[in-house]
């Protein structure tokens, strides 16, 4: 995916943080795409601005590809368009836009990217961020190379096509061994489905079986909707290749570092109903707000969770603290991302187009508000300051990460670190900026228990990439370090 380093702009979310894909594959089922784009709808969530899907047809031996703007479910379900992709393979990607094109993204960035070798056609969807990507489309344009398109995913592809390496498996692993960053991938040939993790397995990819088919996925929900069982999830630094007949072979390409993937997917990325790890998102989620309200107990009235990321954990919150849980903010689910052109007025609007407070359960109320994380802090001030307009007593904010105060480089949307308010303020200075009575985060180790870790984090070696919190990058962003747009963590 192209990496992006400033804030997202959109009229209805400009505060949060975005996943910017999720990937499908299915191999040797009839109808494989429309089992792909039942698979995609639910990892709607990880992108929502672009979709593809590529499929083989072995009757006429070619590649077919449809790839288009906007939700899975206003292209995908027409059977006209599905009629244009037969075959037993299928791959797709959801892709959410970056900054890095101003917020747009246009269709030849849209994955799955296909590119025809020697040995035949080849389609890549992936998930995560190349970090040396700069780098390694200067020297591939330079040594002769022509992109398509702006995503960094495309030097995936160049460096396959300039590979010694007689089969495209081999060719991957030649040309993922120049990568750095974090990737999941996974890709069709005419006869095989290819699924690969990054040494330190950053971003997911689970294994599923639908009958005699072979599922990769971003998650286990996206199996669920096609009542695919969940067999496993890929190792960090794993290549799974399933031949023709059903056969999975595995591969270590990369060797088996310490592991180091996202904590944030238990935060806020997976949907509550995936399993990572054999741990439910939900019950994790339950449980960050267990933790968060031992750590920041507050004297209130009812907790309320800002919808729908901050509901596990308002939960955990009320359960813990004994405090009454109360859907204080209900949330239109209806309000889409282009339901409306974007004009000032509307922008205005703000996050009143997408929430509302349910007045008569607030007011007059000492509120706890407990939500995912807090970014740039403007949607946290209109939340503030819609519940105030409705008559509440007090505002605490309660927020079931650690204070985002880093940038990360993994395939995630983030803003530019000066951008980050936990980058620039305390918890005290936060908290007068947002004008609310108190704000507390969970620790970093306290998130760490909650996600399974009972001693908390090994300061020594993280079990969990949390650099967006602690700074500490497990993969130097090469790019950015060279051309002096960030500098790192000073150590202690």
């Amino acid at each position: 995916m192209t990496m992006t380093l400033m804030e997202h702009e959109t009229p209805f979310d400009d505060d949060s943080l975005h996943e910017e894909c999720g990937i499908y594959g299915v191999f040797g089922a009839q109808g494989a795409a429309s089992i792909v784009a039942l698979g995609l709808h639910a990892l709607q969530h990880r992108g929502q601005e672009a979709a593809g899907i590529v499929a083989y047809d072995s009757d006429a031996q070619q590649f077919n590809s449809v790839r288009r703007m906007g939700y899975v479910r206003d292209n995908f379900t027409n059977q006209s368009v599905m009629d244009l992709l037969p075959g037993g393979h299928a791959v797709g990607h959801n892709r959410y836009s970056t900054a890095g094109n101003k917020g747009q993204t246009a269709i030849r960035d849209v994955q799955p990217l296909y590119a025809e070798f020697a040995k035949g056609g080849f389609a890549i969807a992936h998930n995560g961020n190349i970090t040396n990507a700069e780098a390694l489309r200067a020297e591939l344009i330079e040594r002769g190379s022509i992109f398509q398109s702006s995503s960094d995913s495309e030097c995936i592809v160049h460096l396959m096509a300039r590979s010694i390496q007689r089969d495209i498996p081999e060719r991957m692993k030649d040309a993922l061994r120049r990568v750095e960053g974090a990737f999941s991938v996974i890709a069709i040939t005419r006869s095989k489905m290819i699924g690969v993790r990054d040494a330190l397995g950053v971003r997911p990819l689970v294994l599923g079986k639908l009958g005699d088919a072979w599922i990769l996925s971003s998650e286990t929900c996206a199996l669920d909707i096609v009542g695919a069982e969940f067999v496993r999830e890929i190792d960090p630094g794993e290549m799974v290749i399933i031949h023709k007949g059903g056969k999975l072979e595995s591969q270590r390409p990369f060797g088996q570092p310490k592991p180091r993937f996202c904590i944030f997917e238990y935060v806020y990325f997976s949907r509550p109903d995936s399993v990572i790890g054999g741990r439910g998102v939900y019950e994790t989620r339950r449980l960050i707000g267990q933790e968060l309200a031992r750590e920041a107990p507050v004297e209130a009235d009812i907790v309320c969770p800002v919808p729908d990321s901050g509901t596990p954990a308002a939960i955990g919150y009320s359960q813990e603290s004994g405090i009454p849980f109360a859907m204080g903010i209900i949330r239109n689910q209806y309000v889409g991302r282009t339901f409306i052109e974007p004009t000032e007025q509307i922008r205005n609007m703000g996050v009143r187009l997408k929430l509302n407070v349910n007045r008569a359960v607030v007011e007059g109320k000492r509120i706890v508000l407990v939500d995912d994380s807090v970014v740039r802090g403007t949607t946290s001030r209109k939340i503030k300051e819609m519940i105030l307009d409705a008559g509440a007593k007090e505002v605490h904010f309660r927020i079931a990460s650690p204070p985002t105060a880093w940038p990360c480089f993994y395939g995630v949307d983030t803003p530019q670190r000066e951008k980050l308010l936990a980058a620039q303020m305390t918890e005290a200075e936060m908290a007068e900026h947002l004008g609310v009575d108190s704000i507390r985060f969970i620790t970093l180790d306290g998130l760490y228990r909650a996600c399974g870790e009972d001693t908390g984090r090994d300061a020594d070696a993280p079990q969990y990439c949390d650099a967006c919190f602690s700074g500490e990058y497990p993969v130097a962003p090469s790019d950015m370090l060279q051309s002096g747009r960030l500098e790192l963590k000073k150590s202690a």
